[in-house]
């Protein structure tokens, strides 16, 4: 069979592996907006996004070890970045439990990862509160990538960072991409090998610093 591929990526995404009775970290981008008032989720948006692919591998009989950063932490505990209110809309979205482990690497992670079944999913805590994370911290990512068997990317807006739950835990683990990543991925790919012209290109973001790379490219 011929890997589904990302166009002009040579990327292989989930459908080209076999996820059955496999433990697999799944890295999504739950970085979503809070109510500071109420610590409700104003905008589900990005967590509807990941549902396809949590979909697949849980009826593929995958263990769903989900993982994000949320806001600026600093690599400290802060309740207030805590990703409970994310478990909670996640669970509701399944229509099936999510577990909630208290911290990412820690005993609690491991005790619940060790005992989750296939069919079932997981949320780690806030990658952030660990300094570890953004510094890519190899031992940090061996540790994160201890607690499954193959590594999803499907964080589309957070995997041009080099941290250890998007680049540092593929070193470890079989990496592929989530149907989220490989949807941008194919588009992307499609429009720098055969572009369909006129063509326009929007870049938006508040940091331009990150734009001048990909507007020299």
């Amino acid at each position: 069979m011929k890997p589904d591929c990302a166009a002009g990526y040579n990327k292989k995404s989930v459908t080209d592996v076999d996820v059955n009775g496999k433990k697999v970290l799944l890295r999504c981008d739950f970085n979503v907006p809070i109510d500071k008032e109420t610590g409700k989720i104003r905008d589900e948006g990005r967590i509807i996004a990941a549902l396809p692919t949590i979909n697949y591998l849980l009826e593929h009989n995958a263990a769903v070890i989900a993982c994000s950063h949320f806001g600026r932490p600093k690599g400290e505990f802060k309740p207030e970045f805590s990703l409970a209110p994310v478990a909670e809309s996640l669970a509701n979205h399944l229509g099936k439990p999510v577990k909630m482990s208290k911290d990412v690497i820690g005993s609690d992670a491991m005790q619940l990862a060790g005992n989750l079944k296939p069919g079932e999913i997981m949320l780690l805590e806030n990658t952030r509160f660990h300094p570890e994370e953004e510094k890519n911290d190899p031992e940090f990512s061996k540790n994160l990538a201890e607690l499954a068997d193959i590594y999803v990317s499907d964080a589309f807006g957070s995997v041009h960072r080099a941290h250890a739950s998007t680049e540092g835990v593929s070193h470890y683990l079989p990496a592929v991409s989530g149907f989220l990543l490989k949807k941008e991925l194919d588009f992307i790919g499609g429009a720098i090998s055969s572009p369909k012209r006129p063509l326009v290109a929007i870049l938006g973001g508040a940091k331009v610093s990150d734009k001048l790379g990909v507007i020299s490219n």
